[in-house]
Protein backbone atom coordinates (compact mmCIF):
# COMPACT_ATOMS: atom_id res chain seq x y z
CA UNK A 1 0.00 0.00 0.00
CA UNK A 2 3.00 2.45 0.90
CA UNK A 3 4.77 1.56 -2.41
CA UNK A 4 1.46 2.13 -4.60
CA UNK A 5 0.87 5.58 -2.56
CA UNK A 6 4.77 6.38 -3.71
CA UNK A 7 4.47 5.64 -6.51
CA UNK A 8 1.18 7.75 -6.95
CA UNK A 9 2.87 10.60 -5.63
CA UNK A 10 5.77 10.18 -7.98
CA UNK A 11 3.46 10.41 -10.77
CA UNK A 12 1.52 13.37 -9.42
CA UNK A 13 4.17 15.27 -9.25
CA UNK A 14 5.67 14.39 -12.29
CA UNK A 15 2.33 15.46 -14.11
CA UNK A 16 2.73 18.81 -11.62
CA UNK A 17 6.11 19.29 -13.56
CA UNK A 18 5.19 19.01 -17.01
CA UNK A 19 1.94 21.61 -16.07
CA UNK A 20 4.75 24.05 -14.13
CA UNK A 21 7.10 23.90 -17.37
CA UNK A 22 4.35 23.91 -20.10
CA UNK A 23 2.76 27.29 -18.54
CA UNK A 24 6.57 29.21 -19.57
CA UNK A 25 7.44 29.85 -22.90
CA UNK A 26 11.06 31.54 -23.08
CA UNK A 27 12.29 34.10 -25.13
CA UNK A 28 11.01 37.76 -25.26
CA UNK A 29 8.01 38.31 -24.22
CA UNK A 30 6.64 41.36 -26.81
CA UNK A 31 6.34 45.10 -25.16
CA UNK A 32 4.32 47.51 -27.00
CA UNK A 33 6.88 50.41 -28.05
CA UNK A 34 6.36 53.59 -26.72
CA UNK A 35 4.27 56.11 -28.29
CA UNK A 36 6.35 59.25 -30.03
CA UNK A 37 7.88 61.17 -27.11
CA UNK A 38 6.60 64.79 -28.91
CA UNK A 39 3.95 67.49 -28.27
CA UNK A 40 3.68 69.22 -31.50
CA UNK A 41 4.21 68.78 -35.44
CA UNK A 42 6.28 71.37 -36.54
CA UNK A 43 9.44 73.37 -35.19
CA UNK A 44 7.02 76.71 -35.13
CA UNK A 45 3.36 76.72 -34.02
CA UNK A 46 0.30 76.81 -36.28
CA UNK A 47 -2.04 79.17 -36.44
CA UNK A 48 -5.76 78.01 -34.29
CA UNK A 49 -7.01 78.90 -37.43
CA UNK A 50 -5.92 79.61 -41.18
CA UNK A 51 -6.48 82.67 -43.18
CA UNK A 52 -9.80 83.41 -44.81
CA UNK A 53 -10.14 84.30 -48.00
CA UNK A 54 -13.16 85.77 -50.05
CA UNK A 55 -15.83 82.75 -51.83
CA UNK A 56 -17.29 79.91 -50.37
CA UNK A 57 -14.21 77.76 -50.25
CA UNK A 58 -12.14 80.53 -48.91
CA UNK A 59 -13.35 80.75 -45.25
CA UNK A 60 -10.92 80.01 -42.30
CA UNK A 61 -10.42 76.30 -41.26
CA UNK A 62 -10.20 75.97 -37.75
CA UNK A 63 -7.50 73.47 -36.16
CA UNK A 64 -9.28 71.00 -33.45
CA UNK A 65 -6.59 69.38 -31.47
CA UNK A 66 -7.87 65.96 -29.94
CA UNK A 67 -10.81 65.57 -31.77
CA UNK A 68 -11.91 62.49 -33.24
CA UNK A 69 -12.45 61.67 -36.58
CA UNK A 70 -15.37 59.79 -38.12
CA UNK A 71 -14.98 56.59 -39.98
CA UNK A 72 -16.70 58.60 -42.92
CA UNK A 73 -14.51 61.50 -43.08
CA UNK A 74 -15.29 62.38 -46.95
CA UNK A 75 -18.95 62.85 -45.74
CA UNK A 76 -17.53 66.27 -44.63
CA UNK A 77 -17.43 67.14 -48.40
CA UNK A 78 -20.91 67.36 -48.37
CA UNK A 79 -21.28 65.70 -51.09
CA UNK A 80 -23.79 63.01 -52.29
CA UNK A 81 -21.99 61.60 -55.86
CA UNK A 82 -18.65 60.91 -53.47
CA UNK A 83 -20.09 59.48 -51.01
CA UNK A 84 -22.11 56.88 -53.35
CA UNK A 85 -18.87 56.36 -55.32
CA UNK A 86 -16.63 55.07 -52.15
CA UNK A 87 -19.81 52.94 -51.51
CA UNK A 88 -19.24 51.52 -54.58
CA UNK A 89 -15.39 51.41 -54.53
CA UNK A 90 -15.49 49.82 -51.04
CA UNK A 91 -17.46 47.15 -52.97
CA UNK A 92 -16.27 46.07 -56.02
CA UNK A 93 -12.27 46.78 -55.60
CA UNK A 94 -10.01 44.38 -56.54
CA UNK A 95 -7.68 45.49 -54.52
CA UNK A 96 -10.20 45.24 -51.06
CA UNK A 97 -10.51 42.02 -52.24
CA UNK A 98 -7.25 40.95 -52.15
CA UNK A 99 -5.57 42.02 -48.86
CA UNK A 100 -9.61 40.63 -47.61
CA UNK A 101 -8.42 37.03 -49.09
CA UNK A 102 -4.68 37.62 -47.45
CA UNK A 103 -6.75 38.06 -44.07
CA UNK A 104 -8.80 35.14 -44.56
CA UNK A 105 -5.44 33.03 -45.49
CA UNK A 106 -3.76 34.46 -42.32
CA UNK A 107 -6.88 33.26 -40.45
CA UNK A 108 -6.75 29.90 -41.34
CA UNK A 109 -3.22 29.35 -40.96
CA UNK A 110 -3.81 30.64 -37.39
CA UNK A 111 -6.62 28.03 -37.05
CA UNK A 112 -4.66 25.21 -38.60
CA UNK A 113 -1.46 25.96 -36.22
CA UNK A 114 -3.82 26.04 -33.62
CA UNK A 115 -5.01 22.36 -33.88
CA UNK A 116 -1.95 21.34 -34.17
CA UNK A 117 -0.68 22.70 -30.73
CA UNK A 118 -3.69 21.92 -28.10
CA UNK A 119 -4.88 19.15 -29.64
CA UNK A 120 -3.57 15.83 -30.22
CA UNK A 121 -2.94 14.25 -33.87
CA UNK A 122 -5.26 11.10 -34.37
CA UNK A 123 -4.57 8.57 -37.33
CA UNK A 124 -6.39 5.48 -38.78
CA UNK A 125 -4.18 3.63 -40.71
CA UNK A 126 -5.18 0.03 -42.45
CA UNK A 127 -2.79 -2.07 -44.97
CA UNK A 128 -3.27 -5.37 -46.42
CA UNK A 129 -0.17 -6.82 -48.18
CA UNK A 130 0.69 -10.60 -49.29
CA UNK A 131 4.23 -12.03 -49.22
CA UNK A 132 6.23 -14.60 -50.09
CA UNK A 133 9.15 -15.48 -47.55
CA UNK A 134 12.36 -17.84 -48.25
CA UNK A 135 13.96 -20.00 -45.53
CA UNK A 136 17.12 -18.33 -46.14
CA UNK A 137 15.90 -15.05 -44.90
CA UNK A 138 16.27 -17.47 -41.89
CA UNK A 139 19.62 -19.42 -42.62
CA UNK A 140 17.25 -22.18 -43.02
CA UNK A 141 17.83 -23.40 -47.16
CA UNK A 142 15.45 -26.35 -46.24
CA UNK A 143 12.69 -24.69 -45.31
CA UNK A 144 10.10 -24.39 -47.65
CA UNK A 145 9.09 -21.01 -49.57
CA UNK A 146 6.32 -19.30 -47.29
CA UNK A 147 3.40 -16.96 -48.83
CA UNK A 148 0.99 -15.44 -46.84
CA UNK A 149 -1.28 -12.26 -46.20
CA UNK A 150 -1.23 -9.55 -43.78
CA UNK A 151 -3.82 -7.10 -42.49
CA UNK A 152 -3.62 -4.75 -40.24
CA UNK A 153 -5.68 -1.68 -38.95
CA UNK A 154 -4.37 0.97 -36.11
CA UNK A 155 -5.31 4.14 -35.08
CA UNK A 156 -2.57 6.23 -33.84
CA UNK A 157 -2.22 8.76 -31.27
CA UNK A 158 0.95 11.49 -30.78
CA UNK A 159 1.27 14.69 -28.82
CA UNK A 160 4.42 17.03 -28.61
CA UNK A 161 3.94 18.60 -25.38
CA UNK A 162 5.17 22.18 -25.85
CA UNK A 163 7.97 22.09 -22.41
CA UNK A 164 9.65 25.57 -23.36
CA UNK A 165 6.98 27.41 -25.46
CA UNK A 166 7.97 27.27 -28.61
CA UNK A 167 4.86 26.08 -30.41
CA UNK A 168 2.73 28.96 -28.57
CA UNK A 169 5.68 31.54 -29.53
CA UNK A 170 4.61 30.12 -32.93
CA UNK A 171 0.82 30.90 -32.79
CA UNK A 172 1.59 34.13 -31.20
CA UNK A 173 3.96 35.13 -34.49
CA UNK A 174 0.75 33.38 -36.65
CA UNK A 175 -1.98 35.92 -34.58
CA UNK A 176 0.25 38.75 -35.20
CA UNK A 177 0.17 38.36 -39.40
CA UNK A 178 -3.72 37.75 -38.53
CA UNK A 179 -3.51 41.71 -37.07
CA UNK A 180 -0.81 42.72 -39.44
CA UNK A 181 -3.28 41.33 -42.57
CA UNK A 182 -6.49 43.60 -40.97
CA UNK A 183 -4.23 46.48 -40.22
CA UNK A 184 -2.76 46.13 -44.33
CA UNK A 185 -6.49 45.91 -45.19
CA UNK A 186 -7.33 49.05 -43.31
CA UNK A 187 -4.31 50.99 -45.06
CA UNK A 188 -6.08 49.63 -48.16
CA UNK A 189 -9.29 51.07 -47.44
CA UNK A 190 -7.99 54.19 -46.19
CA UNK A 191 -5.74 54.46 -49.71
CA UNK A 192 -8.69 53.65 -51.67
CA UNK A 193 -10.98 56.48 -50.19
CA UNK A 194 -8.16 59.30 -49.93
CA UNK A 195 -7.41 58.33 -53.99
CA UNK A 196 -10.87 58.55 -54.54
CA UNK A 197 -11.80 62.39 -52.74
CA UNK A 198 -8.62 63.19 -54.04
CA UNK A 199 -9.40 62.14 -57.71
CA UNK A 200 -12.81 63.88 -57.33
CA UNK A 201 -10.91 67.19 -56.45
CA UNK A 202 -8.98 67.29 -59.44
CA UNK A 203 -11.23 66.74 -61.57
CA UNK A 204 -13.26 69.12 -59.89
CA UNK A 205 -10.25 71.32 -60.92
CA UNK A 206 -9.18 70.49 -64.57
CA UNK A 207 -13.16 71.08 -65.16
CA UNK A 208 -12.70 74.72 -63.57
CA UNK A 209 -9.77 75.44 -65.19
CA UNK A 210 -11.24 74.08 -68.80
CA UNK A 211 -14.37 76.21 -67.82
CA UNK A 212 -11.49 79.32 -67.36
CA UNK A 213 -9.45 78.41 -70.33
CA UNK A 214 -12.78 78.41 -72.82
CA UNK A 215 -14.08 82.07 -71.18
CA UNK A 216 -10.64 83.10 -71.92
CA UNK A 217 -10.86 81.53 -75.38
CA UNK A 218 -14.76 83.53 -75.47
CA UNK A 219 -12.82 87.40 -74.67
CA UNK A 220 -10.18 86.43 -76.98
CA UNK A 221 -12.07 85.77 -79.88
CA UNK A 222 -13.99 88.64 -79.24
CA UNK A 223 -11.07 90.84 -79.12
CA UNK A 224 -10.05 89.45 -82.38
CA UNK A 225 -13.44 90.77 -84.27
CA UNK A 226 -12.83 94.38 -82.47
CA UNK A 227 -8.99 94.20 -83.52
CA UNK A 228 -10.06 93.43 -87.06
CA UNK A 229 -13.07 96.10 -87.16
CA UNK A 230 -10.08 98.70 -86.14
CA UNK A 231 -7.79 97.27 -88.66
CA UNK A 232 -10.26 97.90 -91.53
CA UNK A 233 -10.68 101.20 -90.59
CA UNK A 234 -7.12 101.89 -90.28
CA UNK A 235 -6.73 102.10 -86.66
CA UNK A 236 -4.38 99.60 -85.49
CA UNK A 237 -1.58 97.91 -87.69
CA UNK A 238 -1.40 93.94 -88.83
CA UNK A 239 0.98 93.38 -86.62
CA UNK A 240 -1.56 93.88 -84.35
CA UNK A 241 -3.65 92.04 -85.88
CA UNK A 242 -1.67 88.70 -86.39
CA UNK A 243 0.01 89.41 -82.68
CA UNK A 244 -4.19 88.79 -81.33
CA UNK A 245 -4.35 86.28 -83.89
CA UNK A 246 -1.75 84.38 -82.65
CA UNK A 247 -2.41 84.61 -79.20
CA UNK A 248 -5.86 83.21 -79.44
CA UNK A 249 -3.84 80.62 -81.33
CA UNK A 250 -1.57 79.90 -78.47
CA UNK A 251 -4.33 80.13 -75.99
CA UNK A 252 -6.45 77.63 -78.02
CA UNK A 253 -3.53 74.94 -77.32
CA UNK A 254 -3.71 74.88 -73.97
CA UNK A 255 -7.19 73.53 -74.14
CA UNK A 256 -6.51 69.86 -75.22
CA UNK A 257 -3.92 68.96 -72.74
CA UNK A 258 -6.62 69.65 -70.24
CA UNK A 259 -8.76 67.68 -71.56
CA UNK A 260 -6.81 64.56 -72.22
CA UNK A 261 -5.83 64.78 -68.53
CA UNK A 262 -9.76 65.15 -67.68
CA UNK A 263 -10.22 62.05 -69.82
CA UNK A 264 -7.83 60.16 -68.03
CA UNK A 265 -8.79 61.55 -64.44
CA UNK A 266 -12.03 59.80 -65.35
CA UNK A 267 -10.35 56.57 -66.42
CA UNK A 268 -8.85 56.67 -62.94
CA UNK A 269 -11.73 56.70 -61.03
CA UNK A 270 -13.51 54.45 -62.84
CA UNK A 271 -10.33 51.62 -62.17
CA UNK A 272 -10.87 53.03 -58.37
CA UNK A 273 -14.34 52.10 -58.12
CA UNK A 274 -13.75 48.74 -59.32
CA UNK A 275 -15.27 49.36 -63.05
CA UNK A 276 -13.56 49.18 -66.80
CA UNK A 277 -12.40 53.15 -67.76
CA UNK A 278 -15.10 53.42 -70.08
CA UNK A 279 -17.92 51.81 -67.72
CA UNK A 280 -20.95 54.58 -67.92
CA UNK A 281 -22.75 56.15 -64.66
CA UNK A 282 -19.76 57.93 -63.19
CA UNK A 283 -20.57 61.07 -61.57
CA UNK A 284 -19.38 64.30 -62.72
CA UNK A 285 -17.58 66.16 -59.91
CA UNK A 286 -16.77 70.27 -59.84
CA UNK A 287 -15.25 72.04 -57.19
CA UNK A 288 -18.75 74.12 -56.33
CA UNK A 289 -20.26 70.76 -55.71
CA UNK A 290 -17.88 70.13 -52.97
CA UNK A 291 -17.48 72.06 -48.99
CA UNK A 292 -14.80 72.66 -47.58
CA UNK A 293 -14.72 71.42 -43.88
CA UNK A 294 -14.45 74.26 -41.43
CA UNK A 295 -13.07 71.96 -38.24
CA UNK A 296 -10.01 70.07 -38.78
CA UNK A 297 -9.27 67.40 -36.57
CA UNK A 298 -5.44 67.29 -35.07
CA UNK A 299 -4.36 64.14 -33.32
CA UNK A 300 -1.67 64.64 -31.14
CA UNK A 301 1.39 62.60 -32.13
CA UNK A 302 0.65 60.31 -29.08
CA UNK A 303 -2.05 59.21 -30.59
CA UNK A 304 -0.91 58.90 -33.98
CA UNK A 305 0.78 55.65 -33.32
CA UNK A 306 -2.74 53.82 -32.61
CA UNK A 307 -4.19 55.70 -35.08
CA UNK A 308 -2.31 55.40 -38.58
CA UNK A 309 -3.04 51.47 -40.01
CA UNK A 310 0.80 51.41 -41.45
CA UNK A 311 1.72 51.84 -38.24
CA UNK A 312 -0.29 49.24 -36.54
CA UNK A 313 0.95 46.94 -38.89
CA UNK A 314 4.77 47.89 -38.88
CA UNK A 315 3.99 47.01 -34.69
CA UNK A 316 2.88 43.42 -35.63
CA UNK A 317 5.37 42.75 -37.70
CA UNK A 318 7.83 43.76 -34.87
CA UNK A 319 5.70 41.46 -32.37
CA UNK A 320 5.78 38.73 -34.83
CA UNK A 321 10.01 38.81 -35.03
CA UNK A 322 9.57 39.16 -31.34
CA UNK A 323 8.16 35.54 -31.36
CA UNK A 324 10.30 34.75 -33.77
CA UNK A 325 12.81 35.01 -31.43
CA UNK A 326 11.74 32.63 -29.05
CA UNK A 327 10.68 29.87 -31.74
CA UNK A 328 14.38 29.62 -32.25
CA UNK A 329 15.35 30.16 -28.48
CA UNK A 330 12.72 27.03 -27.56
CA UNK A 331 14.79 24.59 -30.36
CA UNK A 332 17.57 25.03 -28.29
CA UNK A 333 15.88 22.71 -25.34
CA UNK A 334 14.41 19.17 -25.35
CA UNK A 335 11.35 18.31 -27.90
CA UNK A 336 8.98 15.73 -25.66
CA UNK A 337 6.76 13.25 -27.66
CA UNK A 338 4.07 11.17 -26.43
CA UNK A 339 2.59 8.53 -28.41
CA UNK A 340 0.22 5.51 -28.41
CA UNK A 341 -1.42 3.00 -30.95
CA UNK A 342 -4.19 0.24 -31.05
CA UNK A 343 -5.32 -1.61 -33.37
CA UNK A 344 -5.73 -5.38 -34.83
CA UNK A 345 -3.12 -7.66 -36.90
CA UNK A 346 -4.06 -11.15 -38.50
CA UNK A 347 -3.66 -13.05 -41.70
CA UNK A 348 -7.51 -12.76 -42.72
CA UNK A 349 -9.22 -10.23 -42.80
CA UNK A 350 -12.33 -11.57 -41.35
CA UNK A 351 -10.14 -12.15 -38.16
CA UNK A 352 -8.88 -8.87 -38.21
CA UNK A 353 -10.97 -8.03 -34.88
CA UNK A 354 -10.79 -10.96 -33.50
CA UNK A 355 -9.30 -13.37 -30.15
CA UNK A 356 -5.74 -12.58 -30.33
CA UNK A 357 -5.50 -9.90 -33.05
CA UNK A 358 -5.35 -6.69 -30.96
CA UNK A 359 -1.88 -5.08 -30.94
CA UNK A 360 -1.17 -1.78 -28.93
CA UNK A 361 1.53 0.29 -27.92
CA UNK A 362 2.75 3.59 -25.41
CA UNK A 363 5.42 5.66 -26.06
CA UNK A 364 7.32 8.80 -25.39
CA UNK A 365 10.46 10.42 -26.93
CA UNK A 366 12.67 13.22 -25.89
CA UNK A 367 14.75 15.08 -28.47
CA UNK A 368 17.84 17.02 -27.21
CA UNK A 369 19.67 18.96 -29.77
CA UNK A 370 23.56 18.47 -29.11
CA UNK A 371 25.52 19.40 -31.97
CA UNK A 372 24.22 20.81 -34.97
CA UNK A 373 27.69 22.51 -36.36
CA UNK A 374 26.26 26.10 -34.70
CA UNK A 375 22.57 26.25 -36.78
CA UNK A 376 20.09 26.61 -34.41
CA UNK A 377 22.22 29.53 -32.62
CA UNK A 378 23.01 30.97 -35.95
CA UNK A 379 19.62 30.64 -36.48
CA UNK A 380 18.20 32.43 -32.83
CA UNK A 381 20.92 35.42 -33.26
CA UNK A 382 19.54 35.62 -36.94
CA UNK A 383 15.93 36.20 -35.68
CA UNK A 384 17.04 38.39 -33.05
CA UNK A 385 18.83 40.79 -36.06
CA UNK A 386 14.99 40.40 -37.87
CA UNK A 387 13.83 41.73 -35.10
CA UNK A 388 15.95 44.53 -34.73
CA UNK A 389 15.48 45.19 -38.00
CA UNK A 390 11.79 44.91 -37.65
CA UNK A 391 12.47 47.83 -34.84
CA UNK A 392 14.16 50.21 -36.97
CA UNK A 393 11.72 49.79 -39.63
CA UNK A 394 8.74 50.36 -37.19
CA UNK A 395 10.70 53.91 -35.80
CA UNK A 396 11.15 54.66 -39.67
CA UNK A 397 7.55 54.52 -40.54
CA UNK A 398 6.89 56.75 -37.06
CA UNK A 399 8.66 59.29 -38.06
CA UNK A 400 7.53 59.59 -41.78
CA UNK A 401 3.63 59.52 -40.24
CA UNK A 402 5.10 62.28 -38.13
CA UNK A 403 6.43 64.03 -40.83
CA UNK A 404 3.19 63.26 -42.93
CA UNK A 405 1.23 65.26 -40.87
CA UNK A 406 3.39 68.28 -40.33
CA UNK A 407 3.76 68.58 -44.15
CA UNK A 408 -0.42 68.69 -44.57
CA UNK A 409 -0.64 71.02 -41.57
CA UNK A 410 2.23 73.30 -42.70
CA UNK A 411 0.66 73.28 -46.56
CA UNK A 412 -3.02 73.90 -45.07
CA UNK A 413 -1.81 76.97 -44.03
CA UNK A 414 0.24 77.89 -46.54
CA UNK A 415 -2.61 77.11 -49.04
CA UNK A 416 -5.28 79.19 -47.00
CA UNK A 417 -2.88 82.31 -47.35
CA UNK A 418 -1.98 81.27 -51.14
CA UNK A 419 -5.64 81.54 -51.69
CA UNK A 420 -6.19 84.15 -49.99
CA UNK A 421 -3.41 86.51 -52.26
CA UNK A 422 -4.75 84.43 -55.35
CA UNK A 423 -8.05 85.78 -54.80
CA UNK A 424 -7.10 89.19 -54.15
CA UNK A 425 -4.68 89.03 -57.33
CA UNK A 426 -7.40 87.34 -59.76
CA UNK A 427 -10.08 90.11 -59.10
CA UNK A 428 -7.02 92.85 -59.12
CA UNK A 429 -6.09 90.91 -62.89
CA UNK A 430 -9.80 91.17 -63.74
CA UNK A 431 -10.33 94.49 -63.07
CA UNK A 432 -7.03 95.65 -65.11
CA UNK A 433 -7.88 93.54 -68.06
CA UNK A 434 -11.68 95.31 -68.36
CA UNK A 435 -10.24 98.50 -67.85
CA UNK A 436 -7.18 98.05 -70.44
CA UNK A 437 -9.84 96.34 -72.99
CA UNK A 438 -11.88 99.60 -72.80
CA UNK A 439 -9.59 101.75 -73.22
CA UNK A 440 -7.74 100.24 -75.76
CA UNK A 441 -11.13 100.30 -77.77
CA UNK A 442 -11.47 104.29 -77.39
CA UNK A 443 -7.17 104.25 -78.30
CA UNK A 444 -6.05 105.07 -75.06
CA UNK A 445 -3.38 102.10 -74.14
CA UNK A 446 -1.38 100.26 -77.01
CA UNK A 447 -2.03 97.07 -78.05
CA UNK A 448 0.89 95.65 -76.15
CA UNK A 449 -0.91 96.83 -72.96
CA UNK A 450 -3.80 94.90 -73.65
CA UNK A 451 -2.02 91.53 -74.50
CA UNK A 452 -0.10 91.79 -71.13
CA UNK A 453 -3.21 92.64 -69.49
CA UNK A 454 -5.02 89.20 -71.04
CA UNK A 455 -1.78 87.28 -70.29
CA UNK A 456 -1.66 88.79 -66.75
CA UNK A 457 -5.86 87.64 -65.87
CA UNK A 458 -6.02 84.21 -67.74
CA UNK A 459 -2.66 83.49 -65.97
CA UNK A 460 -4.79 84.65 -62.43
CA UNK A 461 -7.73 82.36 -62.92
CA UNK A 462 -6.05 79.14 -63.53
CA UNK A 463 -3.65 79.71 -60.59
CA UNK A 464 -7.17 80.67 -58.68
CA UNK A 465 -8.36 77.14 -59.35
CA UNK A 466 -5.42 75.57 -58.40
CA UNK A 467 -5.52 77.13 -55.20
CA UNK A 468 -8.63 76.07 -54.36
CA UNK A 469 -8.47 72.62 -55.42
CA UNK A 470 -4.84 72.37 -53.24
CA UNK A 471 -7.07 73.61 -50.25
CA UNK A 472 -9.65 70.43 -50.59
CA UNK A 473 -6.57 67.85 -51.82
CA UNK A 474 -4.49 68.82 -48.74
CA UNK A 475 -7.88 68.47 -46.27
CA UNK A 476 -8.54 65.22 -47.75
CA UNK A 477 -4.58 64.59 -46.99
CA UNK A 478 -5.00 65.49 -43.29
CA UNK A 479 -7.76 63.07 -42.93
CA UNK A 480 -5.38 60.10 -44.42
CA UNK A 481 -2.07 61.23 -42.83
CA UNK A 482 -4.11 61.08 -39.26
CA UNK A 483 -5.05 57.44 -39.58
CA UNK A 484 -8.85 58.04 -41.39
CA UNK A 485 -11.03 56.79 -38.38
CA UNK A 486 -11.08 53.51 -38.97
CA UNK A 487 -11.36 53.05 -35.37
CA UNK A 488 -15.26 54.72 -35.67
CA UNK A 489 -16.22 52.37 -38.52
CA UNK A 490 -18.64 49.62 -38.27
CA UNK A 491 -15.83 46.52 -38.82
CA UNK A 492 -16.40 44.87 -42.22
CA UNK A 493 -13.28 42.31 -41.79
CA UNK A 494 -11.31 44.72 -40.45
CA UNK A 495 -9.35 45.54 -37.28
CA UNK A 496 -11.44 45.56 -34.56
CA UNK A 497 -11.33 49.11 -32.63
CA UNK A 498 -8.68 49.34 -30.42
CA UNK A 499 -9.71 49.49 -26.30
CA UNK A 500 -7.96 52.81 -26.25
CA UNK A 501 -10.32 54.27 -28.63
CA UNK A 502 -13.12 52.51 -27.34
CA UNK A 503 -12.62 53.85 -23.59
CA UNK A 504 -13.03 57.11 -25.40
Amino acid sequence: MIRLLSVRNAAAAAVFVVAALTGCAVGPDFVRPEAPQTDDYTETALPAETAAAAGSDGAAQRFVVGRDIPGQWWSLFRSAPLERLIARAVAESPTLASVRAALRQAKENLRARTGTEYSPSLDANFSAGRQKISGIAFGQPDLPNSIFSLFNASVNVSYALDVFGGGRRELEALRSQVDYQRYQLEGAYLALTANIVTAAVKEGSLRARIRATQSILALQEEQLGVVKRQFELGGVARTDLLAQESQLAQARTTLPPLEKELAQNRHLLAVLSGSPPGAAGLPDFDLDGLELPRELPVSLPSALARQRPDIRAAEELLHAASAQVGVATANLYPQITLSGSFGSESGRITDLFGSGTSLWSLGAGLLQPIFHGGELTAKRRAAIAAYDQATAQYRSIVLQSLQNVADVLRALDDDARALKAQAEAEASARETFELTRQQFQFGAVTYLSLLNAERQYQQAQIALVEARAARFADTAALFQALGGGWWNRPAEGGAAPDPAFVEK
